[in-house]
């Protein structure tokens, strides 16, 4: 008896996602004036663009939709299915429509795109025949064809519903992009979780419940041990009478100056300061705070109202808030 054959499972893997991508790739050459005129067309929609579909093609509708929503343009989702037995009424006249399908031929999509068109509504089609009856109904055709499925039957939605995620992106960026759709829009949908923080969380924010260590110059090398080591944050800003920043000293600036010269009791802070010391303005965002100590290969840095000192910043802070 024949052994059994083993498939190839890194093989299969490999080969799935290479036809993945050739479909993205493909899309390059439908990206043409329907396209261009379904972006402006959405751009200048005083409604939401609700978008629909059936089977596989609903789930990548639902991933659109929470992407434009995400990105400044109103989008919601409509079951085909559900359309035709009363969610219809999803639909006000000021709304763009995007109906997805692979072949644009589901019975649904038949019953649904008359319904749409009798309303008046601007109709998309995303779909992979473009001579397809919802194509041939639809007012612009975002074409999403591919030569092959992934799936080995070629029949499982896999290149297809590839090819449709992607082109939702597309339009996406390209009306992020066109309706000039900055960081600070984008925090303003983004407030939790880790995005929200990156975008929103300020250094002034972190440094709040800090000790707030300092020292004069003539502050002897006992004075800074226990300045450091009282505040907790190893570290302790070196300042001249005006609150005006002339240095810092770390505990390593102790040790490397311990390990140099055992005789300290002569010493003053000014003697073993870091006179160019890694600085920060307190209304950064804490997550540039966490750029500049990844270059500089530190772990606190010293924060700045203008020139006035007004706290230290350690990594720690960035790690409880999941900055990092």
């Amino acid at each position: 008896m024949l052994p059994e054959m083993q498939p190839d499972i890194r093989g299969s893997a490999i080969k799935t996602l290479r036809l993945e991508a050739e479909a993205i790739r493909s899309l390059e050459d439908y990206i043409n004036e329907d396209f261009e005129q379904a972006v402006r067309r959405i751009a200048s929609c005083r409604g939401r663009v609700v978008i629909s579909g059936i089977g596989k093609s609903a789930i990548i509708a639902q991933k659109i939709v929470a992407t434009l929503n995400s990105t400044g343009t109103p989008a919601i989702f409509m079951h085909a299915a559900d359309a035709i037995h009363g969610d219809l009424g999803t639909v006000q006249p000021q709304d763009v429509v995007i109906c997805l399908s692979k072949s644009g031929q589901s019975p649904e999509i038949r019953v649904l795109v008359p319904l749409l068109k009798n309303l008046g509504n601007p109709l998309i089609a995303i779909v992979g025949n473009p001579d397809s009856y919802l194509a041939t109904h639809a007012d612009w055709v975002l074409n999403t064809s591919v030569s092959q499925e992934a799936c080995p039957n070629n029949l499982a939605p896999t290149a297809s519903t590839t090819a449709q995620l992607a082109m939702g992106d597309a339009l996406a960026v390209c009306l992020m992009e066109l309706n000039g759709f900055t960081t600070q829009d984008f925090a303003r949908f983004h407030p939790g979780g880790t995005i929200g923080k990156k975008l929103y969380l300020h250094v002034s924010d972190l440094i709040i419940h800090n000790e707030l260590p300092r020292v004069s110059p003539g502050s002897s090398v006992r004075e800074v041990i226990f300045e450091i080591t009282g505040k907790r944050l190893g570290i302790t800003a070196v300042l001249e009478e005006n609150n005006r920043l002339t240095g810092v000293i770390t505990d390593g600036d102790l040790r490397r100056m311990l390990e140099k010269n055992p005789w300290v009791e002569e010493l003053k802070a000014r003697d073993i300061m870091n006179t160019s010391p890694k600085t920060i303005q307190q209304d950064e965002l804490a997550v540039n705070a966490l750029e500049t100590m990844r270059l500089s290969n530190i772990t606190q840095l010293v924060v700045l109202d203008g020139e006035t000192y007004t706290g230290i910043v350690h990594l720690h802070d960035l790690i409880k808030e999941g900055i990092i």
